[in-house]
């Protein structure tokens, strides 16, 4: 057999909603007991009993619905909003790994604190250090510079979920659920 407990398994809700990682073997049992149903398989991998030959889930979604809560109202915090914005700044493009040996992503209010702007997902968004100070207080039309997408509180499962180590196929059924 696979060694099961170092892969995982994407569960969806019934809704299609990511909800966790599992363990392969216990994907596997809930589709015995038919609670779920295999939407991606693993196109190599099988497992072997003296009888069965049982395909390797990927990603399974469960019969019937399981009521969750629907976000996360928590502080804003620079992990997840780096996340949320795929560490790129807002308003120069530039990802991360592009920014010069100096410079770093920083959390940028879009209307600033001083200017009475809140600290709420729907006021933040990631600048670079550059881009944050050449913005300074200002309001972003004042400085003629916008953000490239527009703020908004993450789902915060998802967040979680693409945090882990995610295989492409997995990858799919979660970044719809970013917003």
């Amino acid at each position: 057999m696979l060694r099961a407990a170092m892969s995982k398994t994407l569960i969806l809700n019934a809704s299609a909603e990511p909800l966790n990682f599992i363990s392969v073997k216990r994907a596997i049992v809930l589709v015995l007991k038919e609670k779920a149903e295999i939407i991606e398989e693993h196109g190599e991998k099988r497992f072997h009993s003296a009888s069965l030959v049982f395909p390797y889930p990927l990603v399974i979604r469960l019969v019937k619905y399981v009521k969750i809560p629907r976000r996360f109202r928590g502080v804003v915090t620079n992990t997840i909003l780096f996340a949320r914005d795929q560490h790129t700044c807002q308003y120069c493009g530039r990802h991360k790994s592009e920014l010069r040996k100096k410079e770093h992503l920083t959390r940028e209010h879009v209307k600033p604190v001083s200017r009475g702007g809140p600290d709420v997902w729907e006021n933040v968004t990631t600048a670079c250090s550059t881009c944050n100070h050449k913005k300074g207080n200002k309001l972003p039309f004042e400085v003629k510079m916008y953000p490239k997408t527009t703020p908004f509180e993450p789902r915060y499962i998802a967040i979680v979920l693409l945090g882990q180590s995610v295989d492409h196929v997995q990858r799919r059924y979660i970044e719809p659920f970013l917003k």
